[in-house]
Parts: structure tokens; C-alpha cells; sequence
């Protein structure tokens, strides 16, 4: 059984599919402004494995977790400057992160294995991979969240979990996954909204005149220029070894033949300096300012930096006062064949925005006659999500990915801190491996999420839990179909990057099961997973 907790406070129980015989607890709840309790220290890395009292897997390092004989926890103090604090461990029984709905990374992966090369395990960003697919989760009757907690094993053919090297701990029983679904309540392209004022940073460097680079950006702005309102504005900025403006802030109504003149005239130049057309992009940005209706800058780059200042952190330095002076968010668009990535993933992250990656005319009519228009307002601000593990049934979990979306558990409720910028339609899913004790009955974690209402700027908040019936029942044919893309899509993953899940199963294991998912959901997007999956086992 799933337990769901929707922003105004109702509470449904519905059987997953194929009838996995879970069940939640009943413990949830919804709050408005800070307070609510839960337990409070250091947050946990999200790759690390937070567990009380035991050493770590084999091959991880960390801090040294020794039990106490009074029964509590302990842990070396280890400087915060430790190269190895990604993988620490950390006995507070809570993980707090900042919402992501970036996909960029499993998109890039897909087109890499397509070529025939095997994708740089540092690229690899699980919860990309996860937050790729669609869910099953029921929406929110106004802005905000739902939220889905529902919990499976994922045995071996014999009813064992494999993956962990050594036997069983005494303390520590068989491993299940756990599922953190949050999802805002979708809009109509025909519905009310803000008007958007789009600036759109475009690339014209020479490494975009590769096919699938600057002519598919000029074939996405216009559809993008079709699927706009009369009342949104965009401006165009270009960059190669210098930035120009193109086009400042114009009204769509009665300039549609214009815009389309100016992007079919794009040609590709030099160098790339990113430093330059980000700069350039914020100050037309800030110029063209509409108050009332959302402003964002729109990157559209393979993001190769060769001039300037190449690095994230030194582009948007020089932009930060202003850009949250004026709330202005960064969405970034990757295409190429060779991607900078990870420029990209910290340039949305520092401009409070996100990314995605296309590289088909598919994928890029997908963005820009969808997605995009329909997101350019906002169900949530600054959104973060915190799981507090309880103590005498839970022995050890790791968060799946999320690493560079870390909060620390005391900010969790400081809405200066940053969070994530959430549309509408969107889901946001966190999985975890946990590890229960022995004998472990009752609660095992609650999710709240916590966000500022986009026009108000309140602090809401709401919460889902699950208890020990929750993660019992088998994963694979079993659990909702979409619980178990969620765990393919984690698995393959951690593949890619050379980590390790609990009763992760081979290559040609997870390619047979996620091509039945692909049949039975009857969704092309899980066989192009499956078809992934399949390459990366040729490869290997």
C-alpha cells in the first residue's frame, strides 16, 4: 500500500500495481512556517551511507561509527576540508537535500552510448536518471506538493539480497528501497499564468556547427516562437569569442516574423566564451525585466568554455547580487556530441535553475513546445526535502545520488538557503537503499517536503511516512510498474558510475526486466532505457 499526503492535508491509501502487498504507516502531517520537529545534527552526504553503530561496506570510507555503551552513537571528528567527506557516515538518522528536476545527465549518457563510447562515470548523475521517466503519483490541488513514500525488496531469484560483499551484520537485516515522490499539480497551455520575459544566451561558437548543435537550437526557438503567447517577451544574446545582442526584450505579439529572422540568421564563429554571453545574457535580462512575470535566461550551449573564465562559480560570481536582486533563474539546454557537462550542471545550480540535454529533433520539440512554455511559471521556490530515518528499526541508507544538492539538516528550515526552483508538472523523486534491523516493526522514515509559495513567498510544508509493512513486498513484478523503472533507471546508474546498490542485478538481468517494463507500460521512453542498457552491456 502506498501512502499519500497531498498539500491540503488529505491522505489517500491506494494498493500498488500488480498488488506488492506494502503498506504505509499513518503518520504525516501538513504545517504552514517554520517549526515541526524531527531530529537535528549534520546532514549526511547523499552518497553516504548513513547507519548507526557499524563499520562501513567494504571499500567505503568515512568517519569510524562506534557504539557506545550507554547505546549511543559516536562518530570521529573528521576535518570539514576531508577529500573524502562525500562518503562519511553519519549516525543522525537524516537526509536533507534541495529539490533537482535536471534530466541532462541521463540524456547526454543515452546519446554517448549511442556513439558507441562509454559515458565518464563523473557525469553520471543518478537522480538525473531517475527524475527522467514519468510517475505515477497523484497531483496536489494547488501550488506545492504531494507526496508518495512506498518502500520494495528487491530479492534475488533465491530470496537473498545481493550486492553486499560479507555476511549479515547482527544488527542489520535485509535491504529494501524506499521511494520519495513529490509531484506539483500540472497546468494547460490554454490556462492562466504570468507572462514570461525569456532571454535566450545562444551559442555560435564553431564547435556549434557540428549537426545537432546550432542548427538544432535555431529549429527549437522556432517552434518555441509558435508555442509562446502574444503577451511573453524574449531577447536574443549570442557568444562565441565575444557576446552580442541580437534582440532586446520584444513582445511576441506582432514580432513573430522578426524573431524568426534574427535566429534563422545565426551563423557559428570562433571561440567560446561562456563568461561573456552569460554576463551579457543577465544585464539584457535585467534591462528587459517585467515585474510580475517570470524572468529567466535561457542557455543553449555544448558549454566547451575555451575563453573567459571558464569556471561556474568565477561566471556567476560577478552576477549573483543581481540575479538574486532580481530573481531571475537560469535554465540550461545542452546539445553536441562532446557536452561540458558538468560547466552546465553548475551554472543552473548557482542560477537557481535547471538542465536538460537534447539531441534529436524529437527531444528538442519535446522541450520547447512543451516543456518550456508550460513551465515558465512556478508551483514552488526554493523547495527542499528531509527524511528523518527512525532509530530503532532503521540500521543503515543511503540516498541515491544528489550529491551536489546537499543542505545541511539545520537549514533545512532557514529559507535563506537556497532550495530548488519547481514548475508545474513536475515530479521529484529520491530513492533510497535502507537497511532495516532485525526484528525491525513500526516506522521507518517520514519525507517532508518544504518550499515558499512562488507569489507569497510563505513557507508551507508536507509531509508523507512509511512503517516496516511498507518495504516487504518483492520489487520486480510486483511493486508499480513505475516504482520499478525508478529502481532500473538507479541501477543502471550506478552501473555507469562503478558504485554499488544493494541486489543490483547484472546488465543483461536489468536490460531483460526494464524491456518487460517497456512492454507492459507500453512507454518509448523505458525501451529507450532498456535499448541503453543494452549498449552499456556490449560496451562492457
Amino acid at each position: 500500500m502506498t501512502a499519500v499526503l497531498l498539500a491540503g492535508g488529505l491522505v489517500l491509501t491506494a494498493g500498488c500495481g500488480g498488488g506488492g502487498g506494502s503498506g504505509d504507516s499513518s503518520a504525516h502531517r501538513t504545517s504552514e512556517g517554520p517549526g515541526g520537529g524531527g531530529d537535528r545534527g549534520r546532514a549526511p552526504a547523499a552518497d553516504s551511507w548513513g547507519r548507526g553503530a557499524q563499520a562501513p561496506p567494504e571499500g567505503a570510507e568515512g568517519d569510524t561509527v562506534r557504539e557506545r555503551t550507554d547505546g549511543t552513537d559516536s562518530t570521529d571528528d573528521t576535518p570539514d576540508g576531508d577529500d573524502h567527506a562525500g562518503k562519511r557516515l553519519f549516525p543522525d538518522f537524516v537526509s536533507t537535500f534541495a529539490l533537482d528536476v535536471d534530466t541532462a545527465s541521463y540524456g547526454y549518457a543515452r546519446r554517448t552510448l549511442e556513439e558507441g563510447r562509454k559515458p565518464d562515470p563523473a557525469d553520471i548523475r543518478p537522480e538525473e536518471f531517475i527524475n527522467s521517466f514519468r510517475q505515477d503519483y497523484p497531483r496536489p490541488e494547488g501550488n506545492g506538493f504531494s507526496v508518495t513514500v512506498d518502500g520494495a525488496r528487491p530479492r534475488g531469484a533465491e530470496g537473498e539480497i545481493r550486492g553486499e560483499a560479507g555476511a549479515q551484520e547482527e544488527s542489520g537485516g535485509d535491504w529494501s528501497l524506499v521511494r520519495v515522490g513529490l509531484a506539483t499539480r500540472p497546468t494547460t497551455r490554454t490556462g492562466e499564468r504570468p507572462p514570461a520575459a525569456l532571454t535566450f544566451v545562444i551559442d555560435t561558437s564553431g564547435s556549434m556547427a557540428e549537426p545537432g548543435r546550432l542548427d538544432l537550437v535555431q529549429e527549437s526557438l522556432g517552434v518555441l516562437t509558435e508555442e509562446l503567447r502574444d503577451d511573453d517577451s524574449i531577447a536574443l544574446v549570442t557568444f562565441s569569442g565575444r557576446a552580442q545582442t541580437r534582440l532586446p526584450m520584444t513582445r511576441l505579439d506582432g514580432n513573430r516574423d522578426r524573431i524568426r529572422k534574427v535566429v534563422e540568421a545565426l551563423e557559428p564563429a570562433d571561440s567560446t566564451n561562456v563568461e561573456a554571453g552569460v554576463r551579457t545574457g543577465y544585464r539584457v535580462a535585467e534591462e528587459g525585466r517585467r515585474p510580475g512575470a517570470t524572468n529567466r535566461v535561457v542557455l543553449l550551449s555544448d558549454a566547451l568554455a575555451n575563453t573567459g573564465e571558464t569556471e561556474a562559480d568565477e561566471i556567476l560570481a560577478r552576477i549573483d547580487d543581481a540575479r538574486r536582486e532580481h530573481g531571475i533563474t537560469l535554465f540550461g539546454v545542452g546539445v553536441g556530441s562532446e557536452y561540458g557537462d558538468a560547466l552546465m550542471e553548475r551554472l543552473a545550480d548557482s542560477g537557481d535553475g535547471h538542465t536538460t540535454y537534447v539531441s534529436t529533433s524529437e527531444e528538442a520539440r519535446k522541450v520547447f513546445r512543451y516543456e518550456l512554455p508550460a513551465h515558465v511559471e512556478l508551483r514552488a521556490r526554493d523547495a527542499k526535502a528531509q527524511v528523518v530515518f527512525d532509530r530503532e528499526n532503521v540500521h543503515q541508507f543511503r540516498l541515491v545520488g544528489y550529491e551536489n544538492r546537499e543542505v545541511a539538516d539545520e537549514d533545512f528550515r532557514d529559507d535563506r538557503v537556497d532550495g530548488g526552483e519547481v514548475g508545474p508538472g513536475h515530479t521529484v523523486t529520491a530513492l533510497y537503499a535502507v537497511r532495516l534491523r532485525h526484528g525491525a516493526s513500526g516506522p521507518v522514515a517520514t519525507a517532508t517536503v518544504r518550499w515558499l509559495d512562488p507569489a507569497t513567498r510563505t513557507p508551507r510544508e508536507t509531509s508523507g511516512s512509511i512503517d516496516t509493512r511498507g518495504t516487504d513486498g518483492p520489487l520486480w513484478g510486483s511493486a508499480s510498474q513505475r516504482f520499478q523503472v525508478t529502481a532500473a533507471a538507479a541501477y543502471f546508474a550506478e552501473h555507469l558510475r562503478d558504485g554499488r546498490l544493494p541486489a543490483a542485478p547484472g546488465l543483461r538481468e536489468l536490460a531483460e526486466r526494464t524491456a518487460e517494463l517497456a512492454r507492459s507500460t507500453e512507454d518509448h521512453e523505458v525501451e529507450e532505457l532498456a535499448e541503453s542498457i543494452n549498449r552499456a552491456r556490449k560496451l562492457r
